[in-house]
């Protein structure tokens, strides 16, 4: 017994490491990128390359789904190894970087590094959908620079400085223009004048000065007949100072045209603990202007935004406040408060509520100096309540229900939802859908209506008396569904059938008094087919007796010369009409004969009884390279009828499939149709074995198409012409008659598969020698041989002869199913039972 279940153990072993080490059982999707490389390794050395690896796949018995896997897989693996190594970005900087001074704004270009090391954090900071700070992407859109207009008219509060350019321009009785450098000591040299101190001076006070100093030498000034302009040529460049939470802090060369938001812009703004709503403009040790950029934001006014000078600084101190508002809000984001500031405020900073908002109330939730608490503000309150720093803020969306929704559905003019006014009833409904349907059932309608615990209740009413007054009306309530239906619903769709030689056969709904006559010319009339025939007329019969065997009644109109003997026979619900063709009628038929002949082509059939030789004889005979052993016939009416029935086993397929599909979706349902789902139980194991069986159909052991070859011995249809074997031809037949074939064709479970040159007398092992010999999963014993003339021959005691032009198939055994655990377990049992019993009968 011990040896028993240990030779079992070690049987079960074997198998396991077979199945896991059969090219068959592969499976690209669990295999590494190492694994796959060895396989192509193992490949080459087989003598394959990458570009037979398919073959050699196909040979061992990898499916062709998997086999494109694996090139697919090659070729990724091939552009891995491809890819460069990624550039690491240089971080060195050289001149103005070095200092600690950038140059922006017409000057020279700002630091490129830092900008990218700014772009990368400001990704991670916002990456997994969190709230930015409200204002951050203003000084890092590319969109929005703030550089100043350098081609503008100077302001005439433009402030002179060194390194400026005057431009003196005067004109009248007088005519002079000079260009006049501001000199580092704040003076400028003019002619006939002197040197005139303009440092510090605007644009205007400086032209004023210039005047009064020029009138001495210009005596024209006074009079007004020669006029002075006072401009500024190349404007100087300042340095400012940024400091505090910039992004980027330090000292920036500007022009002197600049404001407070170029300088902001250069320096990438506050960082993320900077403030918007106080930022400081300091010259002189005084703080001479606060700018909130809020204003700007929200309003697009750039309030203290003022011109800055040579040595301002800008500081950014911390934010004091932030809040965040997230929900239904057109902006959510994180917003910084400043004192005085209501949560209307806030409201307006995040662009107001959706459409979808609950705006009745915002749900706040707040941190004490211990925990988190919730509040609810309501909407009266917005205005009054102060917001704290570390406030979020929810806006809920409205509830996905309505408060006055009835609707009316079914057999109403208009159907479709309402809104329910106090005191609306049933009949006033009713009469705002426009009144009901002729087709309307007026016996019941129903009214589907919710109750206060969510369930649902059912009330019906008798339609025709709600109408005309005689019953109590109903009140409506909120959500009430009112269901009218029509007498159509209410049975089986009456139709007629119109089959056979008809030009459009079909089904067609039912007509009251339809005729015979009217239902043919609606199909299209009759065909050629049923000029002299008949029509059968299958009709139902009504309170059948159980003991009588019909099955339906059956009604015959002859046709004559394509006229109708009784057109106006009335029609009945669910009669099947069908139009039988005449006997004598026959269109054209033909074969087509191909190959060496004398006159190879179509040929029309002239008789019933036309046979294979019939047609020989029509085309010419053979030519002298005729091979007639390996004559053909090719019966496509047989494909045409395995087409058909391959369509109804994919179309039986796809029903069974969704059957259990729907059987399936049942799993997930309440406890309430539990019921239904144990009733079904049964019906979907049914299925389900069905569906396997259809597969099973569609795949069968070989894989190999049916052939439509019939099998010919043409040198003995010619000998002996009109006996066995000198088949009838049929419409769509073609003979094929080649020349003499010097290949076998080895296909199937072959490492090789090829065609084979034919040696006379070699036996068929020796043409799948030829093909690299058999795999592992050749099923030997069922070989077979498919000659030239569409015959098959399997091996019957010994392999088949092999001619010219044969194909040798070697199917593929059946995959075996491996035995698990339970079948051990019951296998060992049933093996322990029989070793007791013969233990005991020894006894």
């Amino acid at each position: 017994m011990k040896r028993i279940i240990l030779w079992l153990c070690i049987a079960g072993f074997v198998g396991t490491v077979h199945a896991q080490t059969n090219p068959a059982n592969i499976k690209v999707d669990n295999l590494s990128d190492a694994q796959i490389e060895q396989y192509v390794k193992q490949a080459a050395l087989m003598g394959y390359d990458e570009s037979q690896l398919d073959g050699f796949a196909r040979a061992q018995g990898v499916s062709a789904v998997e086999v494109q896997k694996l090139k697919d897989r090659l070729v990724k693996i091939k552009r891995k190894k491809q890819q460069p190594d990624q550039l690491k970005e240089l971080s060195n900087t050289k001149g103005n970087s070095q200092s600690g001074v950038r140059q922006v704004g017409g000057v020279s270009n700002s630091d490129s590094l830092q900008n990218k090391q700014t772009n990368k954090r400001d990704s991670v900071d916002n990456e997994e959908g969190k709230l930015k700070i409200f204002g951050s992407d203003l000084f890092k859109n590319n969109a929005i620079t703030f550089e100043p207009n350098l081609r503008m008219a100077t302001p005439s509060s433009y402030i002179i400085g060194p390194d400026d350019e005057i431009l003196l321009d005067i004109t009248g009785d007088n005519e002079a223009s000079y260009k006049l450098p501001v000199s580092p000591d704040g003076t400028i040299k003019v002619e006939y004048v002197g040197q005139v101190n303009v440092a510090g001076l605007s644009i205007a006070a400086a032209k004023s000065k210039i005047e009064q100093r020029l009138s001495g030498t210009y005596s024209a000034l006074r009079s007004g007949r020669t006029q002075v302009s006072v401009t500024i040529g190349n404007i100087r460049t300042i340095r400012v100072t940024l400091t505090g939470a910039a992004t980027k802090p330090g000292t920036y060369s500007l022009p002197s045209l600049a404001t407070v938001f170029n300088a902001l812009y250069a320096a990438g703004g506050p960082n993320k603990n900077g403030t918007y709503r106080k930022i400081q403009v300091i010259r002189g040790n005084r703080v001479i202007s606060t700018i909130d950029v809020y204003d700007f934001l929200a309003n697009g006014i750039q309030q203290g935004n003022i011109r800055l000078q040579d040595q301002d600084i800008i500081h950014i101190p911390v934010y004091g406040a932030r809040v965040q508002f997230e929900g239904e809000v057109k902006r959510p984001a994180i917003f910084e408060t400043v004192p005085g500031e209501s949560l209307s405020d806030i409201l307006r900073y995040a662009g107001d509520f959706t459409e979808n908002a609950y705006s009745a109330k915002v749900k706040v939730l707040q941190t004490t100096g211990r925990e988190r608490s919730v509040q609810d503000i309501y909407a009266d309150q917005f205005a009054n309540y102060m917001p704290k720093s570390g406030d979020q803020y929810i806006v809920e969306p409205i509830l996905e229900r309505f408060a006055n929704r009835i609707t009316v559905l079914g057999a109403v003019f208009r159907p479709g939802i309402f809104g329910l006014e106090p005191g609306m009833t049933l009949k006033q409904v009713l009469y705002m859908a426009d009144g009901v349907r002729e087709d309307a059932f007026l016996e019941r309608g129903i009214i589907n209506r919710l109750k206060a615990d969510n369930t649902s209740e059912l009330i019906n009413f008798n339609v025709h008396d709600i109408l005309a007054g005689t019953v109590a009306d109903i009140p409506l309530k909120r959500e009430d569904k009112i269901e009218i239906a029509s007498i159509f619903d209410l049975r089986d769709e009456y139709k007629f059938t119109v089959q056979g030689e008809v030009r459009f056969p079909g089904d067609f709904p039912f007509a009251s008094n339809a005729t015979l006559g009217d239902l043919i010319q609606k199909a299209g009339g009759l065909t050629e087919a049923a000029k002299n025939a008949r029509v059968e007329i299958a009709r139902r019969i009504q309170n059948l007796d159980v003991n009588d065997h019909r099955s339906s009644k059956t009604i015959l109109v002859d046709i004559k010369d394509g006229v109708l003997m009784d057109p106006a026979l009335t029609l009945q619900p669910y009669d099947v009409i069908s139009i039988l063709g005449d006997a004598g009628f026959r269109t054209q038929r033909q074969v087509k004969i191909e190959g060496e002949v004398l006159y190879p082509g179509f040929y029309t059939i002239a008789r019933e009884d036309e046979r294979i030789s019939d047609i020989i004889k029509r085309a010419g005979g053979l030519t002298p390279y005729a091979y007639t052993e390996g004559a053909s016939l090719k019966r496509t009416g047989m494909s045409k009828l395995k087409a058909a029935e391959k369509k109804e086993k994919e179309r039986l397929k796809r029903e069974l499939e969704k059957d259990s599909l729907d059987i399936d979706e049942k799993d997930g349902k309440t406890a309430k149709y539990k019921d239904v789902e144990e009733e079904n139980g049964d019906n979907s194991k049914a299925k389900s074995s069905a569906l396997a069986k259809v597969s099973q159909q569609g795949t069968s052991a070989s894989d190999i198409e049916p052939s439509d070859l019939v099998g010919i011995e043409l040198n003995k249809i010619l000998e002996k012409p009109y006996e066995k074997g000198d088949l009838l031809v049929l419409d769509g037949d073609i003979i094929n008659v080649p020349k003499e074939l010097e290949t076998v064709k080895v296909v199937g479970e072959v490492l090789n598969p090829n065609n084979v040159i034919y040696v006379k007398g070699k036996n068929l092992k020796y043409y799948v020698n030829q093909a690299g010999g058999f795999t592992d999963n050749a099923l030997k014993k069922r070989v077979f041989v498919q000659y030239a003339n569409g015959a098959v021959k399997g091996k019957d005691g010994g392999y088949p002869e092999v001619k010219p032009g044969a194909e040798i198939v070697v199917p593929k055994k059946a995959p075996r199913e491996r035995m698990t655990a339970q079948g051990w377990v019951g296998l060992g049992t049933g093996i322990a039972s029989l070793a007791a019993i013969i233990v005991s009968l020894l006894r």
